[in-house]
């Protein structure tokens, strides 16, 4: 007798009901703010969701794979993250290029500030386990820390803008973008074939059974790619995160009653509309957004949010202090792992390179730094 077709589990179907169910709140949430401020703002929003939940859902992230390698030369998260750079980069650099009045890429100066502050942040980072976007993600996935460090990144990024032209008086050099050096092609073959040698180095250090990278993590580098891509496009810039925190921070300030025209940061005429503009029309607030709620959803979805966290209780200030120092440094540094690192990178822009070798220097430190105050007194 010839078997029937066996009916789904019904595990696996709520499984399914329940992330149609998440995916329909998703864009209901898209639809609303589409109707509200726009179709583009709609858009990123969604970009924004794609980007949360696929950081939370495919566990992929910036601050724990430069953990693994410094502990443990455990350099699969890392040629992940190089990956996915690697192919941003393919996309960006040929848009970039063809719509140069259009699109803008991501180069920031190199200098004093943004070196110290690559260092800083890449230590801090280590410390409360976690960068610019793995902090939306944690506390958009429930956990406690990521949650108590958000509003300390926030103040910190703030606090940055109100100094950071000081910072600047230290000595900057103008921005170096490699396919105004060298042309579009040239540009985007060696940033490719530099982040490509670098991922074949660390495949050979690697150990025979960590060799091949676990399937999620190739559907994450290009799950991300994809988001950056259509990010570059609907928002005219690439993928950011630090200017939106920051501009949440000011935002409270304003609300409060501050006057920050007199900062050089806040005055000037970009940043001091949208001082003036709702938060839901600045597009790195909405990615942002998009991001917190994109990790919530994913966490629902597998069944993990709100995980609670067990740690010493002197470590919470120690990460609040971390989360401050972590944002502060970020603005100095010109962004963080996404802002600087991947979208700079792959924006052909020199300073991401220099913010890579500073940030892991001072990740390096930050995990030792850690282990120290982790260590129970005898």
């Amino acid at each position: 007798m010839t078997p029937s077709l066996a009916a789904p589990a019904p595990q696996e179907g709520l499984r399914v009901g329940k992330y149609l169910t998440l995916g329909l709140i998703a864009l209901l949430l898209a639809l609303s703010l589409a109707v509200y401020a726009g179709l583009r703002q709609g858009l990123l929003l969604l970009i924004g969701l794609g980007f949360g939940a696929t950081l939370e859902g495919l566990r992929f992230g910036f601050a724990g794979p430069w953990r693994q390698v410094i502990l443990q030369g455990d350099t699969r998260g890392l040629r992940a993250q190089l990956l996915a750079i690697a192919l941003t980069a393919l996309i960006s650099l040929p848009l970039l290029a063809q719509a140069p009045e259009e699109l803008i890429g991501a180069a920031g100066p190199i200098g004093v500030s943004m070196i110290l502050g690559a260092f800083l942040f890449g230590g801090a980072m280590q410390v409360v386990l976690g960068c610019g976007s793995g902090t939306l993600v944690n506390a958009g996935s429930g956990n406690l820390m990521g949650l108590w460090a958000l509003p300390f990144f926030i103040a910190g990024s703030f606090l940055g803008t109100l100094h950071l032209p000081k910072w600047e008086q230290l000595g900057t050099h103008a921005p170096v973008v490699l396919s105004q050096a060298f042309g579009p092609v040239a540009a985007t073959l060696s940033t490719v074939a530099v982040l490509l040698l670098l991922i074949g180095i660390c495949w050979y250090r690697a150990a025979p059974h960590e060799r091949a990278l676990p399937p999620r993590l190739w559907w994450a580098a290009g799950l991300l790619a994809v988001f950056a891509g259509l990010n570059l496009l609907v928002a005219g810039q690439p993928w950011g995160v630090v200017y939106g925190l920051g501009l949440w921070g000011a935002k409270v300030v304003t609300w409060a009653g501050g006057d920050l025209s007199t900062f050089a940061f806040w005055g000037a005429s970009g940043n001091a509309e949208r001082l003036t503009s709702s938060l839901l029309l600045d597009v790195t607030s909405v990615t942002n957004l998009g991001l917190l709620l994109g990790a919530a959803l994913a966490a629902y979805g597998k069944g993990t949010w709100s995980t609670p966290v067990t740690m010493l209780p002197r470590f919470w200030w120690i990460g609040a202090g971390a989360a401050g120092l972590m944002g502060y440094a970020s603005r100095l540094a010109y962004g963080c792992n996404v802002g600087a690192f991947f979208s700079g990178i792959a924006s052909g822009s020199l300073h991401g390179w220099v913010w890579l070798i500073a940030a892991f220097a001072g990740s390096w430190v930050g995990v030792r730094v850690r282990t120290r105050l982790l260590e129970t007194p005898s």
